[in-house]
């Protein structure tokens, strides 16, 4: 309001929509798509409007989010990993020997018994060692083909969406971003990738198959590697924030 901005041409200049910036000014969260939408929309509001977006993000975290469930680990769960470190291994030692000896005899069973078969097994009569080259049987050698390393992700916005993604050493490769339906969102390969998505409006092909992108009403996170792709949890999913 000190800026004279009217609400429309901050819509127009960030696209994002009006009520959602209302909903931002009067920290109606819950008028929000979700809370990936809620940093995405302060960091791009705030940029526009000349402010500290990390700060706002800060405080939001603080007052509103909460710890995700993987960091608050059980008091439970830590003594019964103590519990079974003092009990130690579930075998005693003489018991793990004796399998190991146990296994050795027999290995040298089946290769004794393996040597007397072969032994037994002469050249049938009327056959010399001079058989004819054309009549020695020929094998023929299949190498497999060599398995892909790098994976190839494509996608295709069909409506409003958030698209965060990192590669496996955490380097982002779209850094939280909201595309819109008929933007282009650029090809991506690596050996390996996690996706976050805001939403399941978006087409979505794994080297060169399509993925199916089921609704959620939290976000919705794909682990994305050589040979497919695969559903993350949300405490796993990336965030660009």
């Amino acid at each position: 309001m000190r800026a004279r901005i009217d609400i429309g041409e901050v819509e127009t200049r960030t696209k994002i929509r009006a009520k959602y910036l209302r909903a931002i000014e009067n920290e109606e969260w819950d008028l929000l798509p979700g809370p990936v939408y809620v940093k995405s929309f302060l960091r791009t509001y705030g940029d526009f409007l000349g402010l500290d977006s990390r700060l706002l993000i800060d405080e939001y975290k603080r007052r509103y989010e909460r710890p995700s469930d993987h960091e608050l680990r059980p008091i439970a769960a830590l003594s019964h990993e103590r519990e079974r470190a003092a009990r130690g291994p579930l075998l005693p030692a003489w018991a793990i020997i004796g399998v190991v000896l146990i296994g050795v005899v027999v290995a040298l069973y089946l290769i004794g018994t393996a040597g007397g078969g072969k032994k037994g097994n002469g050249t049938p009569a009327g056959v010399t060692a001079g058989t004819s080259k054309h009549h020695r049987p020929r094998h023929r050698t299949h190498h497999a083909p060599p398995r892909p390393t790098t994976a190839k992700l494509e996608l295709v916005p069909t409506g409003t969406v958030y698209v965060c993604l990192v590669d496996g050493t955490g380097k982002k490769l779209i850094p939280g971003k909201i595309f819109s339906s008929g933007q282009s969102i650029p090809t991506q390969t690596a050996p390996k990738m996690l996706l976050t998505l805001g939403n399941a409006s978006v087409h979505m092909k794994v080297n060169g198959s399509a993925v199916h992108v089921a609704p959620s009403p939290n976000s919705i996170g794909f682990l994305v590697g050589p040979t497919g792709s695969r559903r993350l949890s949300t405490a796993k999913q990336p965030r660009c924030a």
